[in-house]
C-alpha cells in the first residue's frame, strides 16, 4: 500500500474526530477552522463539520457542510444518509428523495469502487489507485473501475496506460459516454487530433447540443486546422441560457481566433472586443489583439491595460499577457524604452514559471551529434517511404517560417498545413523525453529501429497528417520550426521529403522572439536572452552537423535574401522542391488560407523590409543578447 502523503491533512481530521467523540463541539470545529485553512477542498473535513451541526442541532448548518462536502466528492454514502434524514426533518420532501436516490446508486456499487472514488476526489491518489488495481484483479471488465483507474493514470501522466483503459472501457460499453468523452480528452492531450475529433464528432451524433461535448469538438477541430467550423460552433454555445460573463469572455475569444485565423480580421477584433466587454482584464484577449501585429491601440485602451497590469492580485498569466500586450503597443508608438520595460516584465514573469533548462538542451545536442554521424546513415540507405510529398520547414520561431509557407503554399501542387507536431511524437515515443527540454533524452534508442520499423514510421506520418491535407495536392508543409532536431529521424523514415532551413540575421531573430510570448509550454527558452542567445548557438551547431553528415539534404533560405530577393528565393525554393515556378507565389499575400501562427496578418501583406532592422530601436538595452550571441553575430551566415 503506497504511504499516505496527507498525513498532516488526516491527523487533523482524527483530532476533530476525537474532539466531537468527547463531545467537546466547539474545539472540534475550531480544529476543522484551521483544517479548512490548509486544505480547503477536503470533502470530509465537510462531512466531519456536518456531524458537529447534528450534534450542536443546527440543522441549517450541518446541512450547508454536508451539501459542501458532497459537491467535492459526490461518493461520500454518510454525507447523503445525514442529509436525507435532515432534509426530511426541515421538511423537503424533494431534496431528501435526491439524496435518498445519491444514497441508492451509492450502495448498488462495489464498495471498493466507492471508496476508490472517494479517494480520489480528496486528492489520495496512490491509496485509491492500489484499492482500484486490486479490484480489477477480480472483476477486469467494471468499466466505471476501468475508468476511474485512467483517472489517475492521468493524474500522474501515465496518458497511454489511460488511453488504453479507457479505449476498453468503450469497447465495454459502447453508450459509456463519461469515458468516451474522457478518451477524447486523452488523446487531444497526446496531440492525436483526428482520433479525438472523431470521438467528439460521435459523442455529438447522440447529445448535439450537450456543451462540454461542443467545446470539446471545438477543441479538436482547432488542433487539426480546421477553424471555420469553430465559428458556428462558439456562436451556438453562445446562445445558451445563463452563460457566465467568463464563459462569454472565452467563447468570444475561441471565435476570434478562428476568425483571426481564417483571414476575417475585422470581425475577429469585433469578438476580442467582445470578450474584453465580459471580462475587461482578460489578459489573454488584449495580448490577442497586440498578436494581430496590425491592431491599433487608443489612449484609453493603453490606459486601461495599464491599470490592470499594476493591480495586485492579478492571475500570473494575465498578468503576463498584459505585459506583452503593452509592449507591443508602446513600440507601435514608438516608446521604446516603456515597450521594453513591459517586454522585459512579461519574460522574467514567465520565466519564472517555467522549467526549461539550456543546460539539458545542450547536452542533448551533444548526444544527438554522437549519434547521428555519417556511417550511421550509410548504414541505413535505402529505408524509409519513397515519397516526395512532405516539405518541412525548419529553423527557429520568428525566423520567416510563415512566409516561406505561404510563398510555398501558393503554389498549385503544395498545401500548407501548420506546425504539426507528429515528428517530435515520434522522437519521444522512441527516445523518451527529458522533462527540462522536452528533447529526446536517448538518441542512441534509435539503434534499435529496423529497416521495416523506420518504413512504418514514415507510412504513419503520412496517415496521420492526411487529416490536415484538405485540398488534395501532392505536396504538403510541416512547418514545425522545432524539427531542426529530428533532421536525423526525418531523413531515415522520409529520405524523399524535402527540408528548408529558415535562417534569420541572429539579433533579429532572437529580439523577435524576446518580444513573443508563445502559447502554453511552447518555445520556453525564449523568454530570456541568455537562453535564446545559447538556444540559437544550438542551432546553429545543429544545422553544421547536419550538412556535414547528410551533406545538401538541407536547402538553406537566409530569410534577408527572400526580402531583398523574393524571385529569386522563391525559385530557388521551387527547384529545390522539384516544381515549375508559378507567379502566384510572388503574390503570397492574396492567397486566401487559414494561417495560424504570430505572423498570420503578416503574411497578408505584400513583403517589408520593417522585420530586418526593428531591433535597433532597441539595442541599448540588447548588449547581453549581443554578448551571448558572440561568433554566431557571423558565423550564421556559413
Amino acid at each position: 500500500m503506497s504511504a499516505n502523503p496527507h498525513h498532516e491533512r488526516d491527523l487533523l481530521l482524527q483530532e476533530a474526530r476525537r474532539l466531537r467523540s468527547r463531545q467537546q463541539v466547539p474545539a472540534a470545529l475550531a480544529t476543522l477552522a484551521r483544517l479548512q485553512s490548509l486544505y480547503p477542498g477536503f470533502s470530509r473535513l465537510y462531512q466531519e463539520r456536518g456531524h458537529c451541526h447534528v450534534l450542536l442541532r443546527d440543522a441549517p448548518a450541518a446541512i450547508e457542510a454536508l451539501r459542501e462536502a458532497v459537491r467535492l466528492n459526490p461518493t461520500l454514502p454518510a454525507s447523503w444518509d445525514m442529509l436525507e434524514q435532515l432534509y426530511r426533518m426541515s421538511g423537503d420532501p424533494a431534496q431528501a428523495a435526491m439524496a435518498a436516490q445519491n444514497l441508492a446508486i451509492l450502495k448498488q456499487l462495489p464498495q471498493e469502487l466507492v471508496v476508490a472514488n472517494s479517494l480520489f476526489a480528496d486528492g489520495d491518489l496512490p491509496l485509491a489507485e492500489d484499492i482500484i488495481r486490486d479490484y480489477l484483479r477480480t472483476d477486469g471488465g467494471n468499466v466505471g473501475a476501468l475508468r476511474l483507474l485512467a483517472r489517475l493514470c492521468t493524474e500522474r501522466n501515465a496518458l497511454a496506460e489511460a488511453e488504453t483503459l479507457l479505449e476498453s472501457a468503450v469497447e465495454l460499453a459502447l453508450d459509456y459516454e463519461e469515458a468516451r468523452f474522457d478518451l477524447a480528452a486523452i488523446l487531444l492531450l497526446q496531440q492525436k487530433h483526428q482520433q479525438a475529433w472523431r470521438q467528439t464528432g460521435h459523442l455529438l451524433t447522440h447529445d448535439p447540443s450537450n456543451r462540454d461535448y461542443l467545446k470539446q469538438h471545438c477543441a479538436a477541430c482547432i488542433a487539426l486546422g480546421d477553424h471555420e467550423p469553430v465559428v458556428d460552433l462558439c456562436e451556438k454555445l453562445l446562445l445558451g441560457p445563463s452563460l457566465s460573463g467568463a464563459e462569454v469572455a472565452d467563447l468570444r475569444l475561441w471565435r476570434a481566433n478562428a476568425l483571426k485565423v481564417t483571414g476575417r480580421q475585422e470581425e475577429a477584433v469585433s469578438d476580442y472586443h467582445a470578450s474584453l466587454a465580459a471580462r475587461r482584464d482578460y489578459g489573454v484577449a488584449w495580448f490577442s489583439l497586440a498578436n494581430l501585429k496590425t491592431y491599433s491601440f487608443t489612449d484609453a485602451e493603453i490606459a486601461q491595460m495599464r491599470n490592470a497590469a499594476g493591480r495586485s492580485g492579478m492571475a500570473d498569466m494575465d498578468s503576463i499577457y498584459l505585459c506583452f500586450a503593452l509592449g507591443k503597443a508602446l513600440e507601435d508608438r514608438g516608446d521604446f524604452a516603456a515597450s521594453w520595460e513591459y517586454y522585459e516584465r512579461g519574460n522574467s514573469a514567465r520565466r519564472r514559471i517555467g522549467r526549461y533548462n539550456m543546460d539539458s538542451a545542450e547536452a542533448c545536442a551533444a548526444r544527438s551529434k554522437r549519434m547521428f554521424d555519417a556511417a550511421f546513415f550509410s548504414a541505413r540507405s535505402g529505408w524509409g517511404v519513397d515519397d516526395p510529398a512532405p516539405i518541412f520547414i525548419i529553423g527557429l520561431p520568428r525566423s520567416g517560417s510563415t512566409l516561406i509557407e505561404q510563398i510555398l503554399a501558393s503554389h498549385s501542387k503544395v498545401e500548407g498545413t501548420q506546425e504539426l507536431v507528429e515528428i517530435g511524437r515520434y522522437a519521444s515515443e522512441l527516445c523518451g523525453s527529458d522533462p527540462d527540454c522536452d528533447l529526446p533524452l536517448s538518441p542512441e534508442a534509435l539503434q534499435r529501429l529496423t529497416a521495416q520499423g523506420a518504413r512504418a514510421l514514415g507510412e504513419r506520418f503520412l496517415a496521420e497528417t492526411r487529416a490536415y491535407r484538405r485540398l488534395g495536392r501532392p505536396y504538403f508543409i510541416d512547418k514545425m520550426p522545432n524539427n531542426f532536431w529530428h533532421v536525423g529521424l526525418i531523413h531515415l523514415i522520409l529520405p524523399r521529403s524535402t527540408i528548408i532551413d529558415v535562417r534569420r540575421e541572429p539579433m533579429a531573430c532572437c529580439f523577435s522572439n524576446l518580444k513573443q510570448l508563445f502559447g502554453t509550454t511552447n518555445q520556453e527558452f525564449t523568454y530570456g536572452a541568455d537562453d535564446i542567445a545559447r538556444y540559437y548557438r544550438v542551432y546553429l551547431d545543429m544545422m553544421r552537423h547536419w550538412d556535414d553528415v547528410l551533406p545538401g539534404r538541407v536547402l538553406r533560405i537566409p530569410y534577408e535574401d527572400v526580402v531583398e530577393d523574393l524571385d529569386s528565393s522563391t525559385r530557388r525554393m521551387l527547384a529545390h522542391v522539384g516544381l515549375p515556378f508559378e507567379p502566384a507565389c510572388l503574390a503570397f499575400h492574396q492567397t486566401r488560407r487559414s494561417v495560424r501562427t504570430p505572423s498570420s496578418e503578416q503574411v497578408r501583406q505584400p513583403i517589408s523590409r520593417e522585420g530586418l532592422t526593428q531591433w535597433r530601436n532597441y539595442a541599448p538595452w540588447l548588449d547581453g543578447l549581443r554578448a551571448g550571441l558572440g561568433d554566431a553575430l557571423t558565423r550564421y551566415r556559413n
